[in-house]
């Protein structure tokens, strides 16, 4: 596709707001300065000075910042052409803006950000999939009715994992698995015995001799990698959610509700993430898989990328392929097309144009809510805890994440990971249970739990 091209009715740059100055807020902040259709000239923060930090990380000048506290002087500022830097959206959702990218993180303040675009008439970019898992349909919906859009972002792996499957789909390929490398490469160093991933070190010198799958019993392979690497976190929240918002989006879903996460170096792909019949993991075809990627410290890294593993329906073709280097099965049955790349906000442009200039989204065209990510606790808890969220991958300790059809909220059916995080406990919740939604106090004003309600209302009101 030409972007040049598709984007050519464009007349203006899009004037956008990033709410969140973290890792994809920053990056983002950092790529309008050079990207010719998009401003991004407003950025929030729970402390306006992290907002102002951030754009002079990025090369904008102090004296070029203004601190805005409400929505007269945030006015003011935007007329004299400064950028602004504010602690709460509200100050700054009545300037001229085009869209908002919600890239907080954080579920329930991230919803109420979504409430202020769409009530404002502003396009919304949903990076934080906290949020789009709880109530992301439920926002599509809403925006719709408004004219507007809410969509992902490229730049992360959902967006682009749809954009990758619908592409394959248009084509005519078949699709046996969907679904993305976790976020860090388990890198094995045969020289001393020891694998890494995300700084964490084990040492397992017996891995070596697991390198290669052997044919005959190549699944015993994957499982004893997997087991001689208990030590390495082998299922990631953030991995659960974004298959999430692909499964919302193309109705794929996971072959199990756990997922295989199979270890796996990048050519074993296709010969495993496929039928258990062809000696695979897989008990049905055209489904959503997670893997870790495997390699050694001096080869290529999948970066957390995405894929697709087809069915090989023309031998000849695909025989030309294999010879061309792409990554085939050995019996020629499946092959593995993927995209080794996710750059946060240094991408997340041609998402934001294509809302705000085309009113295009680029996740699904309506997305509805296929499955939920829940919670079951892997130890006792006990009532008065809180379930607070935190680290890197905004987990919940002594609590995993599980994908499951979807359902209406019930009190005593699973409630979804992000409305149960920062909550207390009401009452007990016995080892290997799900957290239901009576098990959690929430408070009346929450505006997650009130998009969520409209969510079911829209999708389940049939069925209550």
């Amino acid at each position: 596709m030409n972007f040049h091209k598709y984007f050519s009715n464009v007349s203006r740059p899009v004037e956008s707001c990033v709410v969140g100055s973290g890792g994809f807020g920053r990056s983002f902040l950092a790529q309008s300065l050079r990207t010719p259709l998009l401003s991004c000239k407003v950025a929030v923060d729970i402390d306006a000075l992290v907002v102002v930090e951030a754009m002079h990380s990025v090369g904008i000048a102090r004296d070029s910042i203004r601190v805005c506290e409400d929505a007269e002087a945030a006015l003011s500022a935007w007329n004299a052409g400064f950028y602004i830097a504010t602690s709460d959206l509200a100050h700054v959702a009545g300037l001229p803006l085009d869209i908002v990218l919600e890239a907080t993180g954080n579920p329930e303040a991230g919803a109420r950000h979504s409430k202020i675009a769409l009530e404002n008439d502003l396009h919304l970019v949903l990076v934080s999939k906290e949020v789009d898992s709880v109530v992301g349909p439920g926002l599509a919906h809403k925006a719709k009715g408004k004219g507007l859009v809410v969509t992902p972002v490229d730049g992360d792996q959902p967006s682009l994992l749809i954009g990758l499957i619908t592409w394959a789909q248009v084509l005519g390929l078949e699709i046996v698995a969907a679904g993305k490398a976790s976020e860090y490469d388990f890198v094995f160093d045969p020289a001393t015995g020891r694998m890494s991933s995300n700084g964490v070190v084990i040492d397992v010198p017996e891995f070596e001799s697991l390198w290669e799958l052997d044919k005959k019993n190549a699944l015993e392979v994957v499982a004893a990698r997997s087991e001689l690497c208990h030590r390495l976190p082998q299922r990631a929240v953030p991995d659960f959610c974004e298959m999430l918002v692909v499964a919302n989006a193309t109705g794929l879903a996971p072959d199990t509700p756990e997922f295989h996460v199979p270890i796996l170096r990048i050519p074993e792909v296709p010969g495993i993430l496929r039928l258990s019949a062809e000696g695979g993991v897989l008990a049905d075809s055209g489904k959503l898989e997670l893997f870790h990627c495997l390699r050694k410290p001096n080869e290529l890294s999948f970066a957390g990328g995405v894929f697709i593993v087809v069915r090989c329906h023309d031998a000849p073709t695909w025989d030309l392929l294999a010879g061309k280097g792409h990554v085939v099965s050995a019996d020629q049955k499946t092959a593995l097309l993927y995209i080794p790349r996710h750059l946060l906000g240094l991408e997340a442009a041609s998402s934001v144009i294509e809302a705000a200039a085309l009113g295009v989204s680029s996740g699904g065209s309506e997305p509805r809510p296929n499955q939920d990510l829940v919670g079951r606790a892997t130890q006792a808890l006990s009532a008065g805890a809180i379930l607070t969220m935190g680290g890197h991958h905004h987990s919940i300790d002594h609590v995993a994440p599980v994908l499951m059809p979807a359902l209406p909220l019930a009190d005593e059916s699973p409630a979804p990971f992000y409305l149960i995080a920062n909550r207390r406990l009401r009452r007990d919740v016995a080892e290997g249970q799900f957290i239901c939604l009576a098990d959690v106090e929430i408070e009346a004003s929450s505006v997650l739990l009130e998009l969520r309600k409209y969510q079911d209302n829209v999708f389940f009101s049939d069925s209550q």
